[in-house]
């Protein structure tokens, strides 16, 4: 009896011998490997490289840890469990819920998000407003995913006539894309991923929330010891939120939807399909001049006029800039119904404007606040950064600075300011409607022709974003 005994414990020790350190494994081999879905919420390849939130939280881990990140991308959310599982990567950052089926199978962090699933539906049909008035409506769900868990438990539990359909992708425009053509009447999206794609779907809806809100986490794969490297990533994570670094994050990815209606984003689909062709040469082409971001001055031009060269407003503004007449004095701009004379002028206040502002500012914030500036006047904003000082807010950041805006219309408050009364909301609401048609445009235009990065990329984008931009174009 004792040689199969004693073979058992060799065996198990062989085994634990095998499991190397997941954090010794990424110092040794200089290199952070993550397993991140290919969406706007998480990951995805812009203009001037890679961005989305994953990424970014993924990066400033990867930066503290002092190695590279090396992102991969898979395209169902089976596939990224599959890689975890075989210990391809270290850990996945994907907009992944806790749930008890994978907490079961995966060692995971501490939540560092939490958001709502939400039941959408198309508006002009039949709006259900609780799961006991969807009847026999088939709901669309990604395959895999905590929705789908989440449905198989609530036929057990008293709604046993639901009906859904598992899609095998990873990205929820999936789901999204089948409510918007009819194909099925409901589907199930996070919160986060709905605010943000809301805009390419403006007649969709949120029927009704699904249950309470879920914590979002990273989950580790199991095929080695990752005590370590999880207890470092949890003190990161509480690091990030106490320092407000995962607040800035969520508002740089996520915020640039906050204020822009439905009817504005539908206004602004059809806008960029009919009209936004006729004027992107000249858009494109002042913007290389000024060495700006042709989505950004589109944005812009589009807040100010629609893209209608010959705009006038009541108060003497005009062209596709909406410059006042002393602006355009200024800039040496002849004729402000000019689109080419407009657009320069813009573009030359704008950048004017950033140059003036503290040098410390950074972007994204320095282009926010600048805008925020072109809108109210520089002396408006200056008093509004004073504002934000005096409330223990940071002057240098947007999402501050934004909070503090509208204080600039109560007497109690633009009394004590330089400049006084100043219509602050108008200015928040001016820059975050840029700010979401300006990432409504670079989702849309996707480069096809960039060298890619030095970081490791699987691929760009799902074929079905490209469709998107041709029938945008």
């Amino acid at each position: 009896m004792r040689l199969p005994v004693l073979l058992l414990v060799l065996c198990a020790c062989l085994s634990a011998c095998a499991r190397k350190d997941a954090l010794d494994d990424v110092m040794a081999r200089g290199k952070l490997v993550v397993i991140s879905r290919n969406s706007p919420t998480t990951y995805y390849m812009e203009k001037d490289g890679p961005t989305g939130f994953e990424y970014a939280l993924a990066g400033q881990l990867a930066e503290e840890l002092g190695v590279e990140l090396e992102m991969r991308t898979a395209f169902s959310l089976t596939e990224i469990f599959e890689k975890l599982q075989r210990g391809e990567v270290d850990f996945a950052a994907a907009g992944l819920t806790l749930t008890g089926q994978r907490e079961a199978r995966f060692p995971h962090s501490a939540p560092y998000y939490e958001l709502m699933p939400q039941v959408v539906y198309k508006t002009g049909q039949f709006r259900p407003r609780n799961l006991g008035q969807v009847g026999d409506m088939e709901i669309a769900v990604l395959a895999d995913s905590s929705h789908a868990e989440s449905l198989r438990a609530l036929r057990e539990t008293g709604f046993p006539a639901l009906r859904w359909q598992e899609l095998p992708g990873a990205d929820s425009m999936d789901l999204l894309e089948q409510v918007d053509t009819g194909e099925i009447p409901l589907a199930i999206i996070d919160s986060n991923e709905f605010r943000v794609q809301q805009s390419l779907y403006p007649r969709l809806k949120v029927a009704f929330d699904l249950g309470s809100e879920q914590d979002m986490v990273w989950y580790l794969s199991p095929a080695a010891d990752s005590a370590r490297l999880l207890d470092h990533i949890d003190a990161f994570i509480t690091r990030m939120r106490e320092n407000g670094t995962l607040d800035r994050l969520r508002e740089e990815h996520f915020g640039h939807s906050d204020g822009v209606s439905r009817v504005g984003s539908h206004t602004f689909t059809r806008n960029m399909r009919s009209k936004l062709p006729e004027h992107e040469p000249l858009i494109r082409q002042v913007a290389r001049e000024y060495q700006m971001d042709w989505h950004l001055l589109a944005a812009v031009a589009y807040q100010e006029s629609h893209w209608n060269p010959r705009a006038v407003s009541p108060t003497g503004v005009r062209g596709m800039m909406m410059l006042t007449l002393p602006t355009a004095k200024e800039m040496g701009v002849q004729n402000r119904l000019h689109p080419g004379d407009s657009l320069r002028g813009g573009a030359r206040y704008l950048k004017n404007i950033k140059r003036r502002l503290p040098a410390r500012i950074q972007e994204p914030d320095r282009t926010w606040l600048a805008l925020a500036a072109y809108n109210i006047g520089m002396g408006h904003l200056e008093d509004a950064r004073v504002l934000t000082q005096r409330h223990g807010g940071d002057a240098d950041l947007w999402q501050d600075v934004m909070e503090h805006l509208p204080l600039l219309q109560k007497p109690g408050h633009y009394r004590n300011t330089r400049y006084g009364f100043a219509r602050g909301q108008e200015a928040v609401t001016y820059v975050q409607n840029i700010r979401h048609y300006y990432s409504i445009l670079q989702w849309q235009d996707i480069p096809d022709s960039k060298p890619p990065p030095p970081l490791k990329v699987d691929d760009y984008l799902p074929q079905r974003v490209r469709n998107l931009q041709l029938r945008a174009l």
